[in-house]
C-alpha cells in the first residue's frame, strides 16, 4: 500500500498497560516506542505518530469533556494524517464512537477505535492483533488514494463495526462487541475483506465540520415490571431535564397504567423529549404494532427505530447541544444523521 500517516491517540484503558519489570505493577505504555514493543508494524509502509491524554483515563470516567478533547485532537491534525486510531477502554467505547460520529460531520478519513480485554504487555493479550489490524485498516486505501473505510468505527476481535451501531455485550471473552442491527464493515482473516455495500462513502471531498457542544441534561428511564409511580415521577421531574431515553419492552411497548400515561403526557407538555428505544439488543421500535405502543406514539413519544442505547444517548446530547427548537430535534431524532438507524 502507498505510504500512509496514522495518528495513534491513547486515551487510557487496558490495551495501554504493561507490567513494570521492577515492581510488577501495571503502568501506562509509552506509545512513542510502539515499534519496540510491536516490531511487526515495521512491515507496513506506515508512518505512525502518537499522542496521549495528559492523564490516561479509565473509560468509566469518559464523558463529554473527553469527547471534545478527541474532536480537538483530530481537527488539529486532520490535514496531516490519513487516518486515526483511538485506543480506548472497552466499557464506554461504543458511547465514545457514537459521540464522535455525530460531532464530526462530513468525515472522509477513518477513525478507528480499538482496545483489548488484556493489557498489551501480557502474553495472551488480544491487544496486539487489535492494534495492528486497526492501524492497517485506518491506513488502507484504494488505488485512487481514497480510504477504504471513511467512517468512525470500532475494530475488535477480527471484526470492524460502524461505531454508532455497536454495543459492548461481553466482559469476559475477546469478542466484546456486537452490532446486532447492522453487518460488519470488514472481517479480518487471512485477508481483510471489506463489505463495501455497507460502508458509507462521501460523494464530495468536503472538509469535515467539527462540533463541540453536547447537552448532558438527559436521563434514561428503563421500564420494568412493577416499576412504581414515585420512581417514574422523580426521574421525569429532574430539574433542568430536556430529554428522556425511554427503554421499553420489545418493539417499543410500555405499561398502559393511567398514572404512567399521565406522567409522560405532563413531561411532554413541559417540553421534555421522550425517545423510545427498545431494551432488546436486536430489533427495532415500531409503535404501530401494539395498542400500548400506539398510545406512546399518539401522545408524542419519538420512536428510535433500531438505534442502540449508546447512539441514542449521544445523538440526543448532540442535537440538544445545537440549541435548536424542540420540533426540529424531534424531526432529526427520526432521521439518519450518521448511519445510526435503519429507516
Amino acid at each position: 500500500m502507498e505510504e500512509s500517516k496514522i495518528l495513534l491517540i491513547y486515551t487510557g484503558g487496558t490495551i495501554g498497560m504493561i507490567t513494570n519489570p521492577e515492581t510488577g505493577a501495571l503502568q501506562p505504555f509509552d506509545f512513542s516506542h510502539i515499534f519496540e514493543y510491536i516490531p511487526d508494524l515495521k512491515q507496513f509502509k506506515i508512518q505512525i505518530d502518537s499522542i496521549s491524554f495528559d492523564q490516561p483515563i479509565d473509560s468509566s470516567d469518559i464523558g463529554i469533556k473527553e469527547w471534545i478533547e478527541l474532536v480537538n485532537i483530530i481537527e488539529n491534525n486532520y490535514i496531516n494524517y490519513d487516518g486515526f486510531v483511538i485506543l480506548h477502554g472497552t466499557d464506554t467505547m461504543a458511547y465514545s464512537a457514537s459521540a464522535l460520529s455525530f460531532l464530526i460531520q462530513n468525515l472522509n478519513k477513518p477513525i478507528i477505535f480499538t482496545g483489548s480485554q488484556l493489557p498489551i504487555g501480557m502474553l495472551r493479550t488480544d491487544g496486539k492483533e487489535n492494534l495492528i489490524t486497526a492501524i492497517e485498516i485506518a491506513a488502507d486505501k484504494f488505488d485512487n488514494g481514497k480510504p477504504k473505510v471513511p467512517e468512525v468505527c470500532i475494530y475488535f476481535e477480527n471484526k470492524l463495526y460502524r461505531g454508532n451501531r455497536t454495543t459492548k455485550y461481553n466482559a469476559e471473552y475477546f469478542d466484546a462487541f456486537s452490532s446486532p442491527n447492522y453487518p460488519p464493515l470488514a472481517e479480518a482473516g487471512i485477508k481483510i475483506k471489506y463489505n463495501r455495500k455497507q460502508i458509507f462513502y462521501p460523494q464530495l471531498d468536503q472538509f469535515p465540520v467539527f462540533y463541540r457542544k453536547m447537552d448532558e441534561n438527559i436521563a434514561i428511564l428503563k421500564i420494568f415490571p412493577g416499576i412504581n409511580q414515585s420512581t417514574v415521577k422523580s426521574i421525569l421531574n429532574i430539574q433542568g431535564l430536556k430529554g428522556i431515553i425511554l427503554e421499553t419492552f420489545g418493539a417499543g411497548n410500555a405499561m398502559s397504567a393511567d398514572w404512567f400515561i399521565s406522567l409522560l403526557k405532563e413531561a411532554i407538555a413541559k417540553g421534555i423529549i421522550i425517545y423510545n428505544v427498545s431494551q432488546c439488543v436486536a430489533g427495532s421500535v415500531n409503535m404501530d404494532l401494539y395498542e400500548n405502543g400506539k398510545k406512546l406514539r399518539d401522545m408524542g413519544v419519538i420512536g428510535g427505530a433500531d438505534i442502540t442505547l449508546e447512539a441514542a444517548v449521544t445523538k440526543l446530547m448532540f442535537l440538544l447541544g445545537k440549541q435548536m427548537n424542540i420540533h426540529n430535534v424531534k424531526i432529526l431524532l427520526q432521521k439518519n444523521i450518521a448511519g445510526e438507524i435503519t429507516l
